[in-house]
């Protein structure tokens, strides 16, 4: 059977289920009998902790647990660190314990037998805080908390010969990722078997098991992770979180079940941000355009404590300041700072917007300075062999720069006027975007009725891993995807893996996919030999049961690139922003399903507008958070998108069987920078910082933008 599947548009088969209600999230998960958590949140952002007082009338209906409680029994969240930088001990403690460093840590944990019970006993506990003056802006920190620091070429030497040096600084917000399903875990104890089971809405079950057997000090044998149908993460949900070993610790503690559901409110004071990034970015250049050199300074707003992931942000921001440009010479330097907020980490992108904001918010101002159109700046500095190794210390594997550009002008129609009521500019981004590395495990099996198996190490949470690998194992095996199963998320089924985070999925969760698969063909096929050449794969599996393949398929990292355009109008009288147009050109390799690649690109492409024009987490002078729902932290809607046009640019990967690299996170990393340029441009040339909001607009205009 001839079956050609790989580059075809096939709708998701996972969303008949889901939209017949029949997926199963973290809070349809109803254990009988099962305690419930609510937590202790501190009201202050920084504050010293004295006795937590329980009353009296708790006794009997619920039980409190302290960061006393855990001592000896769990250790803080484990910090992963980085590359030639230092990262500090500065792991966020499972309960505060002598102080508070942010509005919304756990202070405190309440169980009881309802939910509703336990959140009416948590407002009853008593903390006995001190507080502190907090520390809100990064800039006034004086802890440092990560530092990283590369020095490559003659940067002194770019700069002195250059006939040009443009500087700028950049401030980018906070963000909170909100997915639509809030956090939430179940824990269950089996001391027969000393064995720890937990639930969570999580973006893959082996990095939270490895985070908790770090925390427990325990053989992760000993521990099973169990992830159901996760609704979004967009980063927030990738390490385990401090209210995840609570859950935990409380259900080894009780030997009882015990269940933690997150509401919004939790969500967005209390789950870990993104961005929050300030730059000052210098770049050198010939009189005719060329770029000699960058020089950028990272500040980073990094909250009280580090997540395990907390400092990777900002570093591949670092590493990703030549962009897509042939820039020999380089000093980058990041200093990620300690506030009184609740900590940052990785959000879809995580890093690569900050870094395509920053580099081409100042090519646009280059071509200013120069008088040159800011597309043919980009052309003259466009990378266009490879693999290209650039200063900073990458490799990129692929790409067709030119082409992605070429195409972003073609589908924008660019537009420049002014008249009395409204300015109107075009603004254009690039970015390259690192994607995959490291491994991917995948398991292929015939099942006895002849259909195929396949358990992946990735792990879904909207993106369509069942019906893209489907498609890749149907293909190769050449069956229809109605005989292909898929199975994700229970780390004691399906093989150790990396997860599903960076765009890494098909490029190593697929790659993998293919080689189990291509495995398994070929005992299928010699099996199939002995019995004949008529032989189904039914004949085989009841010739020989069990027919089972594995792989784990290793790489560097991948990097996808793209060109965005936007058209945008300001209204004169309110400074009101309206994005006319956009177009998206992604270059992700081969891509696998263009549907769901185009998917990807719009939801992408939504967030990322979603930071330039509404979206901010916003303190006020003492550190509590203004956002506690969506009165206080603005979304976009649909009423908001504008027209998209989207195309592919396909330069295969040399690093993987499929030619694959990512596609998840372009639009939110190329679409900022693009909407950014064309604000710019419609004022005249004037930048201002995202949000772009009605009043800083009508300033700038007032302030002589236009």
């Amino acid at each position: 059977m001839t079956t050609t599947l790989v580059g075809s548009p096939v709708a998701r088969r996972e969303d008949e289920r889901i939209l017949r209600g029949a997926s199963r999230y973290l809070d349809d998960i109803d254990p009988p009998g099962a305690l419930h958590v609510a937590f202790v949140r501190s009201p202050f952002a920084h504050a010293r902790i004295g006795a937590v007082a329980v009353p009296d009338g708790l006794a009997g209906m619920a039980t409190v647990i302290t960061a006393a409680d855990l001592t000896g029994r769990v250790g803080d969240l484990p910090v992963q660190g980085i590359e030639d930088g230092r990262v500090a001990d500065e792991g966020h403690p499972v309960l505060a314990r002598d102080e508070v460093r942010y509005a919304g840590q756990p202070v405190a944990a309440v169980l009881a037998e309802s939910r509703a019970v336990a959140e009416d006993a948590a407002e009853l506990i008593e903390v006995d805080y001190e507080p502190l003056a907090p520390v809100l802006d990064a800039s006034a920190s004086d802890v440092r908390l990560t530092e990283w620091h590369r020095v490559s070429g003659d940067v002194d030497g770019a700069f002195e010969s250059a006939a040009h040096v443009v500087r700028a600084s950049y401030s980018l917000p906070r963000l909170a990722p909100v997915p639509m399903e809030p956090r939430g875990a179940i824990g269950s104890y089996d001391e027969a078997e000393d064995l720890l089971t937990v639930w969570v809405s999580a973006q893959d079950s082996h990095r939270q098991l490895a985070g908790l057997a770090k925390v427990f000090d325990r053989p992760e044998e000993r521990i099973r992770v169990i992830v159901p149908d996760v609704g979004g993460a967009f980063g927030s949900k990738g390490v385990a979180a401090p209210e995840t070993v609570v859950v935990a610790t409380a259900a080894m503690a009780t030997g009882r079940t015990v269940k933690w559901a997150e509401d919004r409110e939790e969500n967005l004071i209390a789950s870990y941000q993104g961005r929050g990034v300030e730059a000052e970015v210098e770049l050198a250049l010939e009189a005719d355009g060329r770029m000699l050199g960058v020089r950028a300074r990272i500040r980073a707003d990094l909250g009280g404590y580090l997540m395990q992931t907390t400092a990777i942000p900002a570093h591949t921001t670092a590493m990703l300041m030549g962009g897509v440009y042939d820039i020999r010479a380089a000093d980058v330097q990041v200093a990620g700072m300690r506030t009184n907020k609740v900590p940052t980490g990785p959000y879809r992108g995580a890093g690569r917007p900050e870094a395509a904001y920053f580099v081409e918010c100042t090519v646009d101002r280059a071509a200013r300075d120069l008088g040159m159109d800011p597309l043919e700046l980009r052309r003259r500095n466009l990378i266009r062999t490879f693999p290209y190794r650039t200063a900073l210390g990458w490799t990129y594997d692929s790409g067709d720069y030119e082409r992605c550009l070429e195409l972003a002008e073609e589908l924008i129609a660019p537009e420049r006027h002014a008249d009395d009521t409204r300015v109107v500019g075009t603004g254009f981004g690039m970015y390259v975007e690192r994607a995959g590395g490291m491994f991917e495990t995948a398991d292929a099996e015939l099942l006895p009725d002849g259909r195929l198996l396949i358990r992946s190490g990735s792990s879904p949470h909207g993106q369509g891993h069942d019906t893209t690998f489907a498609q890749l194992a149907a293909e190769r095996l050449g069956v229809g995807l109605d005989e292909v199963e898929l199975r994700f998320g229970d780390s004691k089924q399906v093989p150790r893996g990396v997860g599903t985070f960076a765009s890494r999925s098909v490029a190593m969760g697929g790659s993998a996919v293919v080689q189990a698969v291509d495995a398994l063909k070929e005992k299928v096929e010699a099996v199939a030999a002995r019995l004949g050449r008529d032989a189904s794969l039914g004949d085989v599996a009841a010739a020989e049961p069990g027919l089972r393949a594995s792989a784990r398929f290793e790489s560097d990292l991948v990097f996808s690139s793209g060109a965005y355009g936007a058209v945008a109008e300001i209204e004169r009288a309110t400074g009101r922003l309206r994005v006319l147009r956009l177009a998206a050109v992604d270059d992700a390799g081969r891509i696998v399903n263009p549907l769901l690649a185009e998917g990807q690109v719009i939801g992408g492409t939504a967030q990322g507008l979603g930071q330039c024009l509404v979206e901010e987490a916003v303190y006020d002078e003492e550190g509590n958070p203004t956002f506690a729902s969506f009165v206080g932290y603005s979304l976009l809607t649909a009423a908001e998108m504008p027209p998209v046009e989207t195309a592919f640019v396909e330069s295969p990967s040399p690093l993987n069987p499929l030619g694959a690299k990512g596609i998840g996170e372009g639009g939110a990393i190329g679409a900022p920078a693009a909407v950014a340029n064309a604000v710019a441009d419609a004022l005249g040339g004037l930048d201002v910082d995202p949000p772009f909001t009605e009043e800083k607009l009508w300033r700038a205009l007032r302030e002589g933008g236009a």
